[in-house]
């Protein structure tokens, strides 16, 4: 069986401003390296993955190839441009994974900007694809969540005990996540209120299962979130050098 990353990052950064730069945040430097850089470089070095294929914004498109070439991100398989949104990008990228491997391939579909996974989160997601199908990167939530619907009032609050941010990665079996996707397409073309391919299966009634991922992985989408990546990074760091893992 092969074991394919999806990483995506075809967006601007929107939400990110960074004074006047207009660099999207997945091109920003950590310590002189692309955060995108970062977050490839983990599946490069993890043993279980073969294959990566990597969806960028069209801008930068040529740019990317000549990333992944100075970096060395020798398990690069295909680079495809970015769609209007998230799912589209996603699609594109499986598409071409599609083309080329088998349908019954898994693949862990992650955030260009969420580069502080562990080893551990990345070999429990392919063990728990393997054994049921597909897999949910989640963390407990710390804090209270509300459910509103008109920006005002808690239409309702959920047991804390109960509650789980989903992140990344998310594996599938190859031919099932596209097919998934064309069914949503058929109907929801432009995937709205389809945030991630979590989502994408549970709007289609199917099951989805759980494993648990490390809290500092992390989606980089403002300002702060920056800060928090240079510590956390500096901290991974310093554990591996105590031999901590």
């Amino acid at each position: 069986m092969t074991n394919i990353a999806i990483i995506f990052a075809g967006g601007t950064g929107q939400r990110l401003k960074n004074g006047s730069d207009s660099t999207p945040k997945q091109f920003l430097k950590i310590y002189n390296k692309p955060i995108i850089i970062h977050t490839l470089e983990i599946f490069q070095n993890h043993p279980e993955i073969d294959k990566i294929y990597i969806s960028i914004h069209p801008d930068y498109f040529e740019y990317m190839h000549k990333l992944v070439k100075h970096y060395y991100i020798t398990k690069t398989a295909g680079i495809v441009k970015g769609g209007s949104t998230g799912q589209d990008s996603i699609y594109n990228a499986l598409k071409l994974a599609q083309s080329e491997n088998s349908d019954d391939s898994l693949v862990l579909i992650h955030d260009g900007v969420r580069p502080n996974i562990t080893n551990k989160v990345i070999s429990d997601n392919i063990e728990c694809a393997i054994r049921n199908g597909n897999s949910i990167t989640c963390t407990s939530c710390f804090e209270t969540i509300l459910i509103s619907e008109n920006d005002k009032n808690p239409k309702h609050v959920p047991y804390r005990k109960h509650t789980y941010r989903a992140q990344a990665p998310q594996t599938f079996k190859l031919g099932e996540v596209v097919n998934a996707h064309e069914q949503i397409r058929q109907t929801n073309p432009n995937y709205i209120d389809i945030v991630d391919s979590c989502t994408l299966f549970k709007t289609l009634g199917k099951e989805t299962y759980m494993v648990k991922g490390n809290q500092g992985n992390i989606k980089i989408t403002t300002i702060e979130d920056l800060y928090i990546l240079r510590a956390l990074i500096r901290y991974k760091e310093d554990m591996e050098a105590f031999g901590v893992e």
